[in-house]
């Protein structure tokens, strides 16, 4: 029995789809150059999605898919509710501190007192322990029906606060990056000295927008809760995917029209049209990997998948580690090793955007190449 077959026992075509979302994710964080990403690749100035700016919502839509098989056994049996909640929130709390750590390195070892000053509080895994958390504690405590209604809730009362409520200081409501009410809140509880550095007046996973962030996840839960469904057969629960995934798509278009698709504030519509999309992807996995039993090609991704919280972390340390140590390039400068490997290697053999994207590729093979190993020797590390 080859290893994939093995792994029957678990939802292959998630892992697959968490696997792919999170190779994305070290594709567009690990460009050779900033300055030359080919347009894809990129976020969304504000209003719109790209491709790129679909790799979050995904994750978090994965996660709550995740907690639906997860939790699935203890949602009934109340009496082991308390010590489910307790590791959720350990969990979380772990996520969240290896998103500060994050922010944190490597100054956190040089200017100790500076790095705590200025450490941005929000990021990704951040972001993504909060989701957890309270995604996971709603799907213990209530019932699908309310889990729909709190997910609705949370997106109408985001588009009433963002749209309605006046901005103090600024006294409108409005959706700009700097002037409206998500931005005000962030630099009104976290200071400019703890936000996203590229901005300082506002934050892509700042406070407010936690709240939609959180649907992303509920979501992810309500798919997973059909997708165990044993009383439908798979060819229906297929087609209602497909069509669930088209009318949120549609929806997330609509409402677009008023309160637009943006991803640095994670709009209602940005919900609702990733979600969409969300589900229709991990319907077409799970039909071709799971119904037709077609996972010859899979294993890359699943690698990936198993282990992702890791290899997204240990990649965020990995390149800043190498650029700890300096090296004199042909001009006499000091350059870090990591960009000193880039500008000498990729640089001078491509053309900048293919150089750019060659470096991000090399390290989708690297961790490819690592978490290959970890797969075949069962090292799967759970946060």
């Amino acid at each position: 029995m080859n290893p994939m077959q093995k792994e029957r026992s678990r939802l292959i075509s998630l892992d697959f789809f968490r696997g792919i979302t999170v190779a994305a994710m070290i594709l567009v964080n690990n460009p050779g150059s900033w300055s030359n990403i080919y347009a894809p690749l990129k976020h969304a100035e504000w209003n719109g999605c790209t491709p790129t700016d679909l790799i979050f919502p995904f994750f978090l839509f994965i996660v709550g898919v995740s907690i639906s098989y997860a939790l699935g056994s203890k949602r009934l049996d109340t009496a082991s509710h308390p010590g489910a909640i307790k590791k959720i929130i350990k969990r979380s709390l772990i996520l969240f501190g290896l998103g500060l750590f994050l922010s944190l390195y490597p100054k956190v070892f040089t200017d100790p007192i500076g790095a705590f000053e200025n450490v941005r509080i929000p990021g990704v895994l951040q972001r993504i322990s909060v989701v957890f958390l309270v995604s996971a504690i709603i799907f213990l405590k209530f019932s699908n029906k309310s889990i729909l209604k709190i997910l609705i809730s949370f997106l109408i009362i985001y588009w009433a606060l963002m749209t309605f409520v006046p901005v103090p200081g600024v006294g409108f409501a409005n959706l700009e990056k700097e002037t409206n009410l998500g931005a005000w809140l962030d630099r009104t509880i976290l200071t400019e000295a703890h936000l996203w550095k590229s901005a300082k007046t506002w934050d892509p996973e700042g406070i407010l927008s936690t709240l939609p962030a959180i649907s992303s996840g509920l979501f992810g839960i309500l798919v997973g809760v059909y997708l165990k469904r044993k009383d439908k057969i798979e060819a229906e629960k297929i087609a209602w995917l497909f069509t669930i995934g088209f009318i949120a798509t549609a929806l997330g278009l609509i409402w677009d029209l008023v309160f637009p698709i943006n991803k640095s504030l994670w709009t209602s519509s940005f919900v609702l049209y990733t979600g969409g999309l969300a589900t229709i992807c991990l319907a077409l996995c799970y039909w071709i990997i799971d119904v037709n039993n077609y996972t010859r090609f899979t294993k890359p991704a699943v690698v990936y998948g198993v282990n992702a919280i890791t290899v997204f972390f240990i990649s965020g340390l990995l390149p800043r580690t190498l650029n700890l140590f300096k090296v004199v390039n042909e001009k006499g400068n000091e350059v870090g090793l990591a960009n000193h490997f880039y500008q000498s290697v990729f640089v001078p053999n491509l053309e900048p955007l293919h150089a750019s994207l060659a470096w991000a590729l090399m390290w989708i093979l690297f961790w490819l190449g690592i978490l290959w190993i970890m797969y075949n020797r069962k090292i799967f590390i759970k946060v």
